[in-house]
């Protein structure tokens, strides 16, 4: 079943998207509600070429992209799996690492739960602007020389992200997931406070493929092998003709700019 033309429920930018309902092959009792105007957007990730960052104000220079808050832990598996990859690190590839092993990689939170240390107004896995590596993530530094996928070395929000995947039990015990973005939104009230955010920037919709091809790893992970099938499948149907995503209509030109430059 599909809904096109639904309003935007707060959680996304936007006043219309179009979903598309799937129920789980392993669950029949779940249920799954996919952005489809997000799935088939060709979002990319612009660290390094163009992200403003996450601050109150645009800070390319700093390269920090969406790091500079640290990383919160999905739960202690999560946890647990970053501090055995940290143990793996060189000091040729983590410029923190004399931080990191005085001081410990994760701080707790104080309502909860935990997430990686700062260090100097970021994640401490996180390498600056002139270090000899370069800059960005120390872990994904290490799933490269260790020739895996960086989900096995970065924590569950940083491998994930920009994809979100929510979930809400109704009163006869079935469960709704909604497979989407993550806005800023998904922030919390910080996220207001951002000078940017890149699923809001047109300029980060410059893709040669759509999300659901583009992080095709990343999505069987989420949502399984079966699941991911059917939906991209469904997809491969709707690419071309689903409603756009805000950014991406944010950046087209107008009608009136199109006749214009026609003349």
């Amino acid at each position: 079943m599909t809904n096109r033309g639904v309003p935007d429920n707060g959680a996304h930018p936007g006043p219309v998207r179009e979903w598309a309902t799937f129920t789980d092959p392993a669950d029949p009792n779940r249920r799954w509600m996919v952005d489809v105007t997000w799935l088939t957007s060709p979002w990319r990730c612009l660290f390094g070429c163009g992200c403003q960052g996450v601050l109150t104000g645009a800070t390319p220079e700093l390269a920090q992209g969406c790091c500079s808050y640290g990383a919160h832990f999905s739960g202690e598996d999560d946890r647990d799996r970053v501090l055995a990859a940290a143990e793996d690190l060189a000091p040729d590839e983590w410029q923190h690492i004399g931080a990191g092993r005085r001081r410990g990689v994760t701080a707790r939170l104080p309502g909860g739960g935990w997430r990686t240390r700062l260090v100097d107004g970021a994640c401490v896995f996180l390498n600056r602007p002139g270090f000899e590596a370069g800059p960005g993530c120390a872990l994904h530094l290490l799933a490269l020389r260790q020739e895996i996928h960086p989900m096995a070395t970065k924590p569950d929000v940083c491998w994930q992200l920009p994809l979100r995947k929510e979930e809400s039990e109704g009163d006869d015990g079935t469960v709704t997931v909604t497979l989407s973005e993550f806005a800023r939104t998904g922030w919390g009230a910080g996220g207001q406070e951002f000078a940017w955010w890149c699923t809001e920037a047109p300029e980060a919709f410059t893709g040669a493929e759509p999300v659901y091809r583009s992080l095709e790893v990343e999505l069987r992970a989420m949502v399984g092998d079966g699941l991911y099938e059917s939906i991209a499948a469904y997809l491969d149907g709707r690419r071309r003709v689903a409603v756009p995503h805000p950014a991406v209509r944010a950046g087209l030109p107008s009608t009136k700019a199109q006749s214009t430059k026609a003349r």
